[in-house]
């Protein structure tokens, strides 16, 4: 039986604990937005919980017993937060509520780069990496003509370093040289 105990603790810790380590690891700060994936969940209660959750455009989804919440802009754990205490009382005594980051929002590469399209952010993500991502500078690419704007289409910089640091929903457009 001890044996036993020991095997599904060991599969717990290998399977759940660095998923969870990893989705929390730079995301203490990080506010959702749409197009990122998010889990919920309510232990001991499977009807309030959620493997995977899309937050759609509007930055709010319609969650049992608590209606509209609002995910765009804030923190996992200002949700974590708002469902906890909603919930405790009148449904249930003392909820445990886990809320992670499963993706983050997808960064744009466009212009002049080998396969433009959307890819998946990575934390600590650079202008030089992304574009590896999209498969490199095309042979007309002018690295000194690289723009950033914001996932609400803002411009951020119109001269970006192939260093410079990016963020999820950030589209990326290279230039052409003229030569």
């Amino acid at each position: 039986m001890k044996n036993k105990l020991k095997a599904y603790l060991c599969l717990f810790l290998f399977a759940f604990v660095p998923h969870v380590y990893a989705a929390q690891i730079d995301t203490t700060h990080y506010q959702l937005s749409p197009g990122d994936k998010i889990q919920i969940k309510v232990y001991g209660e499977d009807n309030l919980s959620f493997d995977e959750i899309l937050i759609p455009d509007s930055g709010q989804i319609n969650y049992p017993y608590l209606g509209t919440i609002t995910l765009k802009g804030r923190t996992l754990s200002q949700v974590k937060n708002e469902i906890t205490q909603g919930l405790k009382g009148d449904y249930l005594l003392n909820p445990q509520v886990m809320v992670n980051l499963l993706n983050f929002k997808q960064i744009y590469v466009g212009g002049e780069v080998r396969r433009p399209g959307g890819y998946e952010y990575q934390p600590n993500l650079s202008v030089e990496k992304a574009v590896a991502l999209a498969g490199g500078f095309t042979d007309r690419a002018d690295t000194d003509d690289i723009t950033i704007k914001d996932a609400d289409n803002k411009l951020k910089t119109d001269d970006a370093s192939v260093n410079m640091e990016i963020q999820p929903g950030d589209i990326i457009v290279v230039g052409q040289s003229f030569f």
